[in-house]
Formats: C-alpha cells, structure tokens, sequence
C-alpha cells in the first residue's frame, strides 16, 4: 500500500489494530426519505410520527429533523407535547395575529414504513458492493468491516502527509479515511440520503466515532487514539451505556469514559456484573468482537441509478449488466434461487417491482437475464431513473435443482408461470407484482435486522442516539 504506518502508531498499540472497521448511522432517517420525495421540505423542521394521521395530535415522535430538535422536539415523545414546542406549518397564517410565527412551525408528517424500507434498500445495497462482512442493526444502522478493501496507512508519501480532512483525533489522512468517504458520497449520490460515519479499529468506538458528529459527519479514531479520543466523552456516549447504567456509575463517581476506564473492574462487576467489566474494557478501547453478519441474506439485489431515460436499448443493457452481476453474486455464495424480480423507479420516485416464480430452486444465469428482461417489458416506454434486478427465495442448502420444463411465458398458473392473467391490475392496466404465492411484492429490502447483542430486559438501556424511536422489525 502507499504511504506507511502512521506516524506514532505502533503495531501494538491496540488489539486487533489492523482492522477497519464502519459503523454508518443514517441521520434522521425516516425524515431524510421524506425529503428525498420533498425536497421543498429541505432546512425545515420536520417530524415524522408513528401512530400518527395527518392533522391529529395523537401518536408518538419517530424521528425529528435537526431543525426540529432545536425546538426540543425529541424521538418517542407525544406528539401532542411536540405540537406544543412546533407548532403544526398548515395553522400558521401570517395574517392572523394568534396564529404561530410560520418561522417557528413546522410540518407533520406519517411514517410510511413501506417507502423507507425502499430507500434502505437503496443504502443496504450500496454497503453490501463496499464491504465483504456487513453487520445490519437496524433499518438505518449498519457496521461494515472494510479491512480487507483498505487499510490504515497514510493517504501519500510519508515525506508530506497530506492533513486529514474529517472530524476526531486523526492527524493525517489515511486510506480508511479516504475509504470512508467514498462510502458516504456512495450512499448520497445512489440512495439520496446522508449518513455519518464511524471510521475505527473496533467496533465500539466506531459506533461512538459515528455519533460524535452528527448529522452527515465523518470521525476517524486511528489505532494509537482510541483511548485518548473516548476519555473525555461522558459515560452515556460509551456504547451500552443506557441511562439506568448512566445513573449507576455516577453513584460510584464515575462521569466520563477516562474516569470508567481508571476504575477498579472487580467493583464495576460487583455493581454491574459482566456488563461492567465489558464497558471498562470498552472505555479502554478494548473490543476484540468481530464484525459478524446478521444472518443469511434473504435476497441478493444490485441496483443502478440512470439520468430519467426512456431508451429501450440502454433500459435492457442495464438490466442484463445487473442480471449478469446478481447471477454472479449469488454463485460465488453458492445459493440457488426461487424467485427472480427487477425493480424500476419512475421519476420523481414512484418504485415499482415486477417477479416471477420458478417451479424450484436454481442457478442459472440465462434464465435471470432472460426473465428480467421479459418483466422489463412492463415498462416499455416509460422513463426510469433507476433499475435494478433482484433473485430471492434463497436456498443455501445443497440440493438438486428443480427441472424447469414447463417454464414458458405462455403456461398458467401453477405450471411454472408467474400467473401473470391471474393478478390484480393497477389502473393503468398493469399487473401486480406478487411473489409467487398471491402476495404483493413489497419486500425488496433483504434480511431483518435485530438489535444489538443486547442481553434480556436491555430494552430499558436502549437509546436512539440519532432521535429516532425504533419501529421494531421491517417485516
């Protein structure tokens, strides 16, 4: 690599040094995907609520936007208190001296699970090409070890190091850093919405890395400053750290991760048991676990953005390039596959998906162009803006694969066919899409992702750290 190793690091300054390791948090998301569909809301407070109808003062806070927030707004708060400190944008009429200033109101809005799950689909795709091991958290939280795609040498020739340009300890760029940013413009540039970035040799301090600069923040912790950079920070801003624990460490006078880190480990355990020595360890720096994935993915998907084109022929070879790269993807994983779907996104954001059902599983890269293209067909001469091509209903067990006699466009139901003449149609006269047993299909998100290796009854310890109140699983 170029460059060298950091000046004032050595190889053993921390345990496991040479990893790299993301944690990409997605800023406000659900109020990002608003905007991304709105973008005249951009700079206003916006709050997005849960159990909430437009106009209603019931229901909870989901997420507020950093506009929002400046008003006190804050995640899983009524959305009546929250309509106290901002009021609703449609009351405020300038020419009504009791209503609200329109510069101190802000919009309302309902959470529309169904369209964020899209835009995550939009960002898991992106961190899936960037890193070989991804750990997804939840809808908008991911870790990503990228140890293997870069490394922490500095960024040039070790006679001028260039200065680094993110916020945190780093001194000098490096290779991760550079990384790391190619990631963040990956994400905005291909999912329209902005993410902070945790850059660090273990997992819980890159976590605590990606919300110490907030929103769309880059922080890089270096082997050599993991510790320095934690020990200021007070102890709620240590992963696992939840305000039970919080309230329990000051007692002992513990206030900062310097004085967690200086504390004796045997009495944090008589006080907190295992879950006190692991957070001295990790105010230490210290954290040996890997980056593991969450599970099997439930579907392989690859995605491409286009300028709003309605070109036949540029449609169908983005389709049979995403083809050829999904089939790929899903041979080197040794997995066959049932079900094989496109996604096309009309301008301004209308997403529509299109599958078909195969009598088993399979693994056969012609057929994924051919049935692709054949669901592109739909679309004739509409303008897309994105495409991308999906194959789901994974089986990564060995098995023989199903005989695909029979699989013609004309058969019916049943016989191998999508049952195309037995769907609902929209109004426009086309059908929709199903995923092969009558249900619409409407999970092209991958996977379900789980809270944390949190122990039993750790809800109570759990926070938001990005003001958004969780929604529980996608599905």
């Amino acid at each position: 690599m170029a460059g060298g190793t950091l000046p004032g690091t050595d190889a053993d300054d921390d345990a496991g040094s040479d990893r790299v390791v993301f944690h990409v948090d997605m800023d406000c998301f659900y109020a990002s995907c608003e905007r991304l569909r709105r973008p005249e809301m951009a700079g206003e407070p916006l709050v997005v609520g849960m159990g909430y109808e437009a106009g209603e003062t019931i229901g909870a806070v989901a997420t507020a936007s950093y506009e929002a927030r400046a008003f006190g707004v804050e995640s899983a708060m009524p959305i009546s208190e929250a309509l106290e400190l901002l009021p609703r944008r449609a009351n405020a009429d300038p020419d009504d001296p009791d209503a609200p200033d329109p510069d101190e109101a802000g919009r309302y809005l309902p959470v529309d699970l169904d369209y964020y799950k899209e835009v995550a689909g939009d960002v898991k795709a992106v961190l899936r090409d960037c890193a070989d091991v991804l750990r997804e958290v939840s809808v908008d939280e991911a870790y990503l070890d990228v140890t293997d795609r870069t490394a922490w040498d500095a960024a040039g020739d070790s006679a001028d190091l260039p200065p680094s340009a993110a916020a945190g300890p780093a001194e000098t760029r490096t290779l991760a850093e550079g990384y790391a940013r190619h990631v963040k413009q990956r994400i905005e540039r291909e999912a329209g919405v902005p993410a902070s970035v945790g850059v660090a040799p273990n997992m819980s301090t890159a976590k605590v890395a990606s919300d110490a600069d907030k929103p769309d923040g880059l922080v890089v912790v270096p082997p050599g400053e993991v510790e320095p950079f934690l020990a200021s920070l007070p102890t709620a801003e240590i992963h696992g750290v939840g305000p039970v624990t919080e309230r329990t460490l000051a007692e002992m006078g513990i206030e900062t991760a310097g004085d967690l880190a200086a504390a004796d480990p045997d009495r944090l355990g008589e006080e907190l048991g295992d879950r006190g020595r692991e957070l001295y360890r990790r105010a230490r720096g210290e954290d040996d676990r890997e980056v593991t994935p969450t599970g099997l993915p439930k579907s392989l998907s690859r995605e491409s953005s286009l300028s709003a084109t309605a070109d036949e022929d540029r449609k169908r070879e983005t389709v049979r390039a995403l083809a050829a790269d999904v089939a790929r993807r899903a041979r080197e994983r040794g997995c066959l596959y049932r079900t094989i779907g496109i996604k096309a996104v009309e301008p301004p954001y209308e997403v529509n998906t299109r599958a078909r059902s195969l009598p088993g599983p399979v693994d056969d890269p012609d057929l994924v162009e051919s049935v692709a293209l054949d669901l592109l067909d739909e679309f004739a001469g509409d303008r897309v803006r994105k495409l991308g091509v999906r194959v789901s209903k994974l089986d990564f067990a060995e098995s023989d694969q199903a005989t695909l006699g029979g699989f013609d466009a004309g058969d019916g139901p049943g016989d191998g066919s999508d049952g195309a003449a037995d769907r609902p149609r929209r109004s426009d006269g086309r059908t929709t899409a199903t995923d092969g047993n009558g249900g619409k299909l409407t999970d092209w998100v991958d996977g379900e992702p789980t809270a944390e290796g949190d122990a039993p009854g750790a809800d109570a310890e759990r926070r938001t750290g990005d003001g958004q109140a969780s929604l529980g699983d996608w599905e």
